[in-house]
């Protein structure tokens, strides 16, 4: 299996790499990005030689500045056989506008082309808990990913899923780059088996979400729109 990763510099895309690299059925993992995803964060705990190996001989990483244009690079854009999308942004802050143009414009760009590239192509993209598929509802954040949801789901892929993950365990030296849970990482962990065995369904790691993605691209799920649940049950 050939797997193509938007977002790996962040702490859902380095969570699925990881699982990416260490999964015996996937030849060939691409990412793409305006950088590379640092691969130096993974800790060695289970792989060591193996590890070093998968990410020399499977990954190869693509850097791309525009985000919305892939003319230049659509050769490199072929024969893959799932796309993991989890490039993404706060919306803390930000008006509609600008936040629909990284949430639903970029999205949209690359679920086009890699669509009409790869017409068996499974697009698996992460949207988030509460994502609101009616459009309409007064979160702004929620309204916007679930136009971006309704619109992949109605893009033509073989398959596509929405992954919508809620609070998010990162695992084996995987790490988020927003400053407010780098905070409270330290503060929750010792509480987190707690947390996780009183609300099992609402609380995933880094590493469950990889194997989730895993296990849609080889052999489907039963319905498009994936919450936590159903993505602990599918990894």
């Amino acid at each position: 299996m050939k797997v193509l990763i938007f977002g790996a510099s962040g702490m859902v895309g380095l969570g699925v790499l990881r699982e990416c690299l260490v999964a015996p059925d996937v030849t060939q993992v691409t990412t793409l990005g305006r950088g590379p995803a640092d691969t130096s964060l993974f800790r060695r705990d289970r792989m060591d030689a193996g590890f070093n190996y998968a990410v020399t001989k499977k990954l190869r990483q693509l850097v791309h500045a525009d985000m919305f244009d892939y003319r230049d690079i659509e050769s490199a854009l072929t024969g893959f056989d799932a796309c993991f999308f989890c490039l993404g942004v706060s919306s803390l802050g930000m008006q509609e506008d600008a936040y629909a143009r990284i949430t639903y414009d970029l999205t949209m760009a690359a679920a086009r082309t890699l669509q009409r590239l790869n017409p068996d192509l499974t697009f698996i993209y992460v949207s988030g808990a509460s994502t609101d598929s009616s459009e309409q509802g007064k979160s702004m954040w929620a309204r916007v990913k679930g136009r971006t949801e309704n619109a992949l789901l109605g893009l033509g892929f073989r398959h596509a899923y929405m992954f919508r993950p809620g609070a998010l365990i990162a695992l084996h030296g995987v790490r988020s780059k927003t400053p407010a849970y780098r905070i409270l990482y330290p503060i929750l962990w010792p509480l987190l088996p707690l947390l996780r065995a009183i609300w099992p369904d609402r609380i995933l790691t880094t590493e469950q979400i990889g194997r989730a993605m895993l296990a849609a691209a080889r052999q489907g799920a039963d319905k498009g729109v994936l919450e936590t649940a159903d993505i602990r049950r599918l990894a």
